[in-house]
């Protein structure tokens, strides 16, 4: 096969994450609500009945389905089945950065606005603990805590250093992550959740 013929072969194609297709794929929504003339972030505790991370502070989302046109769909859907409203309730709605996540995941988050009233929304108990509101204002005013997470480079057994420069001494990178936390009355928003809050007000205060 000549140099052309290998390179017409891969023309035209969409490039995507190298190994993406043994990733699991997560739309999530950060949801605007005007509360009492002023925009709030709302955000969901998830049901203690829940197999992952019951209890914990998120953003509406799941799996991206292949039900789904494509990840802001999916968000939508989302957003529409666990709060309980029509998709037409939702509007101006913007892709964020996504993310690939050192535990098999690739994040697309959304933001948009809410047209309802928090009184009319109607969460669903099976996946919902509770819902509440926080004043944007106030969150753009906060600095997260940091900390910082390592995660160690720890080859299998009978891994074969003898192949590669340096053998057993060779320098593997440890990768760094920042958690981040934030605090608003009783609640405390981390983790994921916490990440894409962080990304959203840094691209909306660059913007004002």
């Amino acid at each position: 096969m000549d140099a052309e013929h290998i390179m017409h072969s891969i023309m035209g194609r969409t490039p995507k994450i190298l190994g993406s297709e043994k990733y699991s794929e997560f739309a999530i929504f950060v949801p605007l609500i005007e509360v009492d003339g002023e925009t709030h972030i709302l955000f969901e505790v998830r049901s203690f009945n829940m197999r992952r991370q019951p209890g914990e502070i998120c953003f509406p989302g799941g799996k991206i389905d292949r039900v789904d046109r494509d990840a802001e769909g999916a968000a939508l859907r989302e957003t529409s089945e666990e709060l309980g409203i029509d998709r037409k309730m939702i509007s101006a709605v913007q892709p964020l950065d996504y993310l690939v996540s050192p535990f098999g995941t690739i994040i697309y988050p959304f933001a948009g606005i809410l047209n309802v009233d928090v009184k009319d929304l109607d969460p669903n108990k099976a996946e919902v603990e509770e819902i509440f509101t926080s004043p944007l204002r106030e969150l753009q005013m906060k600095e997260p805590e940091l900390y910082n997470i390592e995660f160690k480079m720890e080859p299998e057994k009978g891994f074969p250093y003898e192949n590669i420069p340096g053998g057993e001494n060779y320098n593997f990178q440890a990768r760094n992550m920042k958690e981040h936390f934030y605090y608003y009355e009783d609640k405390v928003i981390w983790g994921l959740t916490a990440r894409i809050l962080h990304h959203f007000i840094e691209l909306i205060s660059d913007n004002k």
